[in-house]
């Protein structure tokens, strides 16, 4: 029999001011009713690299493998998985449908790997709404961003 794995809830967010610009990233864990906060920034970035990057050090800061349920407002990132973007831009060498190459794919490559011990459900939030966590790690990463 299977052990089942422990469940665990991840918000995550990306901000920048200005595409490219400074910016930051949020996340937050829950489990079992705790709660811990995660953040960090970069003085020159853009905002799909900062939300690629709250998802990155959210899975790394997991101990043991999990089932780990993603919340993100980035349409990129949860179509990339739950469309299956990522296999194909794979099984293309990192190209997209117009041959171009996938921006970004050392982030990608990085959540691939942050995510393999993981058991992951992705979850799509809508951005700046009433979703409180979501809004938690905006609160996070704009306060990181507004450090450079």
């Amino acid at each position: 029999m299977q052990k089942k794995l422990p469940e665990v809830i991840l918000y995550t967010d990306g901000a920048c001011s200005g595409n490219p610009g400074p910016g930051g990233w949020g996340a937050l864990l829950i489990w079992n009713g705790k709660e811990k906060e995660l953040s960090g920034g970069k003085s020159h970035t853009t905002n799909n690299r900062m939300e690629m990057r709250a998802i990155i050090e959210g899975l790394r800061a997991l101990k043991r493998s999990c089932h780990v349920k993603i919340h993100s407002d980035s349409a990129l990132i949860i179509n990339a998985f739950t469309k299956g973007w990522i296999s194909g831009w794979q099984a293309k060498g990192w190209k997209k449908a117009d041959k171009k190459p996938v921006e970004n794919r050392e982030l990608w490559e990085e959540m691939l790997k942050a995510a393999a011990p993981h058991k992951v459900t992705w979850v799509k939030v809508k951005g700046h709404s009433d979703d409180e966590l979501n809004n938690r790690v905006d609160a996070l990463a704009v306060m990181e961003s507004k450090k450079f």
